[in-house]
Order: structure tokens, then sequence, then C-alpha cells
């Protein structure tokens, strides 16, 4: 009896959460949207890593390893230099992963029988992306080395790998994630304290009361925001402080330039919670709509994965995304030493997402009210 009594009752609670429309929408839609999204965009596999060729040699062998190069399906050859001058600006501006340098005597060190140094200049600011880059070419030196000894039928001496990171010397991992942390974890205090703001006020019924008060729409908004920015900004700031200190992390650029990325971070962040919580009826739905967002931000950011890596159509979906551009501004301020000029580029897309999301969250909030 117990058992038909549980199961009558299960049942019940299915056909509820079937004829509405909210939660089958919840049940239906965020899962496809997030398998597809995970699917294209996190992937480790790196594949048309852009590379710059630095080739001071024109003998065969050193011809030989460059062709080897070309013919990676992980590697892009995209420059080909002939000065040291070329190369900063490659890896400053992000248009190459790695320069790979041959030097003069390369192929007449291998004929010699001496050991051939061969140099791989790396952009460490991504430390997992630069690590698996490196792999990927050591697989093919150490290819060419058994290729080369074979056909000279002889043991001797082979090509010696030589790494340089720049940004993060040792390519510590933690000089990666860290900063990214700061960007995530304000991302979701600032998101969830505003997603709920609304919604807390209609499920306690004290909605009602405040549309009484004598403040407009308007300022309503603007005090709903108030609360979710320092916060964000405390947030932020305890987490800076702690990556400087506990985790031994530079911070090598302006903090004026990094705090005006915060600010413009928070301001897009608060759009987005105002008009999650414009649209959501009670508290659950809010922190639903907020973790919504929040996954397919996180993906779709660079946090972990390059956005490199992702099909052209997820690329062009990451620029709607403001984590994308805090993620570039608190990695630059702390790994490269950028200032505001060098950071314009990051600040005016998050002016623009914040002018959106905050004008559509006003409009949301007065079509709900009446």
């Amino acid at each position: 009896m117990a058992f038909r009594l549980i199961f009558a009752l299960a049942i019940k609670e299915f056909l509820a959460l079937l004829r509405d429309k909210r939660s089958r929408f919840v049940i239906i839609v965020p899962p496809i949207v997030q398998l597809l999204i995970f699917s294209f965009a996190a992937t480790y596999d790196i594949n048309n890593v852009p590379v710059a060729i630095y080739n001071e040699d024109g003998g065969e062998a050193a011809r030989e390893l460059v062709s080897r190069i070309e013919g990676s399906p992980n590697f892009q050859v995209i420059a080909y230099i002939d000065r040291d001058s070329d190369v900063a600006p490659l890896i400053d501006n992000r248009e190459v992963l790695l320069v790979l340098h041959i030097g003069q005597r390369f192929s007449a060190s291998l004929i010699q029988g001496t050991s051939a140094p061969l140099q791989a200049i790396l952009d460490g600011r991504n430390s997992n992306t630069a690590m698996i880059a490196m792999n990927y070419l050591r697989s093919i030196v150490l290819d060419y080395n058994r290729s080369w000894l074979a056909a000279q039928g002889k043991g001797g001496s082979q090509v010696s790998l030589q790494t340089r990171a720049w940004y993060n010397e040792n390519l510590q991992s933690r000089w990666f994630i860290v900063p990214g942390i700061v960007a995530l974890l304000t991302l979701v205090v600032t998101l969830l304290v505003t997603a709920l703001s609304v919604a807390r006020e209609r499920e306690e019924g004290t909605f009602d009361q405040l549309l009484v008060t004598p403040l407009r729409p308007l300022e309503i908004l603007i005090g709903k925001a108030i609360p979710g920015i320092v916060i964000g900004l405390l947030e932020a700031t305890l987490i800076i402080v702690l990556m400087v200190i506990l985790f031994d992390i530079p911070l090598r650029g302006s903090i004026g330039a990094l705090y005006l990325g915060i600010v413009l971070f928070l301001l897009s962040a608060v759009g987005v919670g105002l008009m999650i919580s414009a649209i959501a009826a009670t508290q659950q739905q809010a922190v639903l709509g907020a973790f919504l967002f929040l996954v397919p931000a996180v993906i779709l950011s660079g946090f972990s994965t390059p956005i490199a890596n992702m099909p052209q159509l997820v690329q062009w979906l990451t620029y709607l995304n403001p984590l994308r551009y805090f993620l570039i501004i608190v990695r630059g301020v702390a790994l490269e030493g950028n200032s505001y000029a060098l950071l314009v580029h990051q600040y005016w897309p998050m002016v623009v997402i914040a002018s959106i999301t905050l004008a559509l969250a006003g409009w949301l909030f007065r079509r709900r009210m009446f």
C-alpha cells in the first residue's frame, strides 16, 4: 500500500513538472545547450598552433626540419622572420605561440657530429597550451633525430632543443589559473547576488511594498545593482591580495588599469544578473538562470581551454562574453605588466555589453512591474 502511494505521488510530481512550461524548459534546453558548448569548445587538443620560423641556416638539415614543422597538422607557420627584433612583437601581440630559432651553424654542427642547438621561444602566458605545443615540437625533433642518424648510418650528436618561455619563465600552471580564478569567483558572487535580489522580493511578498515607495523603477534598479558591485569589488580585492601574497604570483602592471577592468566587468555582470532577476519569479529560478549563464560563460572565456581551438562559430559567440575580456585584463596586468593603453580593446567591449544588459534589465524590470 505504501509503495502504491509513493508511486502515485511520484507520478503526480512528474505530471506537475511536465505541465509547467518553465520546468520543461529547464530540464530540456540547458542540458542540450551545455552539451553542445562542452563538446565543441572544451578541448585540450591543439591544432594549427601559430608558429614563426627564424632560420639563420640555409643548409639542407635546417630546410628538412622546417619542412617537418610545415607538414605537421599541429603547427601552422604564419611568419618567416630574419632578425631578432621581429620575435618580440609576434609573441607580445599573440600572433604566434612559438618562435623556432635555427642558428647559423645548425646544419654544419650536425654534419660534423657535434650538438646542434635549436631554440624554441614560447608564449608562457597560457602554460598549459605552451606545454602541449612543446610536446608536439619535441615529438617532431625526436623523429627528425632518428631519421638523421639513420640516414647518416652512424651514431652521433643530435639536435638539442632549448626552450625559453616568456612571461611565465617556469611555465607554472598556477600563474595562468589563479588570475583566472579572480575573474571566475568575482563573476559567480556578483551574478548570484544580483540575480537573487528581485526574485527574493517577489518570493517573500515584499515586492509590492517596494512598488508603493516614492522610488522610481530606475532608482530601484540602481539600488539593487549597488550591493552586487560593492561585494564584487571586495571579493576581487581579497582574491588579488591572496594571489600575490599566498601564491606569490606577480602583479607587474598598473593597478588602476586592473581596477578599471574590474568595474567594467562588474557592470556587465550586474546587468546580466538583473536581467535574470527581472525574469525569474522565484529564487530557485534565479539560481538556475544564473548557472545557465555561468557554465557557457566559463567555457567560452578561455579560462581553461584556448579560444583559438574552438570552431569559428563558437569563437564568434565568445565576443558576447564579458568574462573573455576580463580574463585578458587580469592576466595581462599580472603577467605582462600591461597598462591602460594596451587594454583599451578589452575595455570598450565590456562598456557595450554593460550598456546593453543594464538597458535590457531596466526594460524587463519596468515590464514586469505593471
